[in-house]
């Protein structure tokens, strides 16, 4: 007699082919592509929790750890105009005329302008792995070319195609984080690959400190962008092999993790990933406030960049160091910048309703650090380089600005152009920051200080008003009956507008 728990098992498996016939049906143009996952997993719905922290804790390993790694790299290689200037690079590329020093590193953001929407665009429609390979490749080959540069002219042209290279990671970031990670998550993440901004200026000055020290037939700042230039093409083969780009694709998790991956991303009511582009979500965009307010915290904050990245290492030289030790000195900045960076989205991952607080008490950091740099005299040395080392509290505001963009913006076009539309006032904000340091001003710096501590006081009071008007905007919908459900996570590829079940995060 055969046994009827084989004959099951047989129908099961006959059952198969079926389901996979499903799947190709599945309508990815109006859905989300996490539907697929979900219509073709036939094993268990439910998951208890320590099954999805650990989970999670396998993400941050296979996935954080990479943007961490690649985004430390990137500023390593953006950031090092700075510290090759105090090693002949001004002189040699006769950078010390006019603003001729200012408009090498604000001409990088020019070209980040430029190439921030066609990257996004290619990181939707194809796969986000293969893209960010090729970026992160060519910038590297970019990079080394700066040590063929023979003049200014020919150092603004890299400049600009290192910018315009390099414009895709934040953006393509924000999207990857958003696709793996819970509204309540993405702070946290967005701020341990963004902290990298300041913990690789412990370990950068360390690097460059010795190869300036090579008395080659090259100037010392050439051999930085020859080594950093090598390590970052390097690099770009462990993303394409081992970067997983999101739940739906990703190479080495099981069937059941990656149900549990997409099933648990429903409560975010915005969708995985979607490769259709969709017009009518780029129109929803420029009209949407929200994304406005984002837009002028992201442009206001990060005109104190223009300080930080361009002339940290020559305002601590004014002080009375030599160009090592001004370099050395750099560390103990990258420290406190990377940890408030690190710390501000764990207070949000923590208590919630608290982003547009920490955007606006780190704000209020820069403008202290600015203060103190703008009015104490030089012989004031101890309490002028703690202002430099406070100056980038703005970091800790911006990893949280990103979490708040991606948490509230629903529809994959949407929110793609919208990350990308964010970056493009980042952009704004570092090219117009190194432009208000006039060489002409220097040690004092009147006209940087002045636009620095303006900019940044209007983007505390923005911050504060984002928030109030995502607090009327949920108390409306809660009125109007529709109370937050995420009965179409996946449905129609909903924008936040559209979807009134959707609740913007605090």
């Amino acid at each position: 007699m055969a046994d009827p728990q084989s004959e099951i098992r047989r129908e099961e498996k006959n059952d198969a082919p079926e389901t996979l016939e499903k799947s190709v049906t599945i309508d990815t143009l109006h859905n989300d592509e996490a539907v697929k996952v979900l219509a073709t997993y036939a094993g268990d719905q439910e998951w208890t929790p320590e099954e999805e922290k650990k989970l999670v804790r396998r993400i941050d390993k296979r996935l954080t750890s990479i943007l961490c790694a690649t985004y430390g790299l990137q500023y390593y290689d953006k950031a090092m105009l700075s510290q090759a200037a105090l090693f002949g690079l001004r002189e040699d590329l006769q950078l010390s005329v006019g603003i001729r020093y200012s408009m090498s590193s604000a001409i990088f953001y020019l070209g980040f302008i430029v190439g921030a929407y066609p990257a996004i665009l290619l990181a939707q429609r194809y796969p986000i792995e293969r893209v960010i390979f090729g970026i992160v490749f060519l910038w590297g080959a970019c990079l080394t070319c700066t040590a063929a540069c023979h003049n200014w002219q020919s150092l603004y042209a890299q400049r600009f195609f290192l910018g315009f290279l390099e414009s895709g990671v934040s953006p393509g970031f924000m999207l990857i984080v958003g696709g793996w990670f819970t509204k309540q998550e993405q702070a946290l993440r967005m701020g341990a690959w963004y902290s990298m901004t300041g913990y690789v200026s412990i370990f950068s000055p360390l690097i460059n400190y010795g190869l300036g020290h090579i008395t080659g037939s090259l100037s010392p700042w050439r051999y930085m962008y020859l080594v950093a230039g090598s390590i970052t093409i390097l690099w770009s083969f462990v993303i394409l092999f081992f970067m997983p780009p999101d739940p739906i694709r990703a190479r080495g998790f099981s069937d059941r993790e990656k149900y549990i991956a997409v099933a648990r991303m429903r409560q975010n009511n915005s969708g995985v990933r979607n490769t259709h582009f969709k017009i009518g979500q780029v129109y929803e965009l420029l009209l949407d406030r929200r994304f406005w307010m984002v837009f002028i915290m992201a442009f206001t904050m990060l005109v104190a960049n223009g300080p930080v990245s361009t002339f940290i290492p020559l305002i601590i030289r004014d002080l009375g160091f030599s160009g090592l030790n001004s370099l050395l000195l750099v560390m103990p900045a990258g420290f406190v910048i990377g940890t408030i960076e690190l710390v501000a989205p764990y207070v949000c991952y923590r208590w919630k309703g608290w982003r547009a607080y920490v955007v606006t008490i780190c704000v209020c950091g820069t403008i202290i650090g600015s203060f103190i740099l703008w009015k104490l005299p030089q012989s004031q040395k101890g309490a002028r380089l703690f202002g430099v080392y406070i100056l980038a509290s703005y970091g800790g505001a911006y990893a949280v600005l990103m979490s708040m963009q991606i948490a509230n913006t629903a529809g994959y076009t949407k929110r793609s152009v919208g990350s990308s539309g964010m970056f493009v006032g980042y952009c704004l904000g570092n090219f117009v920051g190194p432009l208000v340091f006039k060489a002409t001003e220097a040690p004092r710096y009147n006209t940087g200080w002045i636009v620095t501590i303006a900019t940044s006081i209007v983007c505390a009071v923005v911050s504060l008003i984002y928030r109030l008007d995502c607090v009327m905007e949920n108390k409306r919908r809660d009125k109007a009956g529709q109370m937050e459900a995420f009965d179409h996570a996946y449905e129609d590829d909903l924008t936040d507008k559209k979807n009134p079940q959707f609740r913007y995060t605090l």
